[in-house]
């Protein structure tokens, strides 16, 4: 009987703190199609009168919301793609091979996990700005193809394979290379699936990099976009809201069906340290 009430209180608290988690996703999809009267009523409304769809096509029409949608989704891809290859390569080299000052190295690697972005981005602008990548597609992207977290998390990974399996393929004429590419990265989905998400939606996200280095319209992101759409004489929050569910929907979306991904290769490298 006791252990029926912890049980019961135990999924009172969850669904509770399920509730005020989800609360802001849906009041900005509600707000989204309400009329700009319902949206400028205090207190505010939760559920609409009559939904206003044409709120989504009035976005497109204020700003060109595709454009930044698509210069989004195709930095984030980018960097998604960079940092799986350098990550995964880095990650076999401190996991599988043998040379000298590795262990220092390595942790020199993972110490530049505890700087603060916000430390190192004005170098980065200066080095940026000096390569005449300001307002460009590598300036966006060059600077995150490479990570220390996605080095840590994949050799993690790597460490769990086990050491009959190089020997195998080593009798059967296998090198580093041939290993690397036929045998680790297929057994290591979960863990490349879980940096993918992570890079994806961490890119997807950002909103300082992506302003400090952009002038024209045509190379803003979405996360800048949405801020256009306030005016400083009057400002329509059905619209701003209209396109801030535009935004969030495909991360939304990637993070429902890659969570599962996710915390399955974040639980397997955290196996063996």
């Amino acid at each position: 009987m006791k252990g029926r009430l912890n049980s019961t209180l135990l999924y009172v608290l969850l669904t509770i703190a399920a509730a005020l988690i989800l609360y802001p996703v849906i009041y900005t999809f509600f707000m989204a199609i309400m009329s700009p009267e319902e949206a400028s009523t205090y207190p505010p409304h939760f559920i609409p009168h009559s939904f206003h769809w044409a709120n989504f096509t009035d976005v497109f029409e204020i700003v060109p919301i595709a454009t930044f949608i698509g210069n989004t989704f195709l930095i984030s891809g980018l960097t998604m793609i960079g940092q799986l290859i350098t990550a995964s390569l880095a990650a076999y080299a401190f996991a599988k091979m043998e040379f000298k000052g590795k262990n220092f190295i390595f942790s020199m690697f993972v110490a530049t996990m505890m700087i603060p972005w916000e430390v190192t981005i004005i170098p980065n602008y200066l080095t940026v700005r000096s390569w005449n990548w300001l307002d460009t597609y590598q300036g966006l992207t060059v600077p995150f193809l490479a990570t220390a977290f996605g080095t840590f998390l994949l050799r993690q990974f790597f460490l769990q394979l086990p050491k009959e399996l190089f020997e195998a393929a080593r009798m059967d004429g296998c090198g580093h290379i041939r290993y690397f590419l036929f045998h680790v990265l297929p057994l290591s989905r979960p863990a490349l699936g879980t940096l993918a998400v992570y890079s994806f939606l961490n890119m997807y996200n950002s909103y300082l990099w992506p302003l400090l280095i952009t002038n024209s319209e045509n190379m803003r992101t979405v996360q800048i976009g949405i801020s256009m759409l306030e005016f400083q004489e009057s400002t329509s929050w059905n619209l701003v809201f209209a396109g801030t569910a535009l935004v969030i929907l495909p991360s939304l979306l990637l993070l429902v069906f890659g969570l599962k991904q996710l915390v399955r290769g974040m639980a397997a490298g955290a196996l063996k340290g």
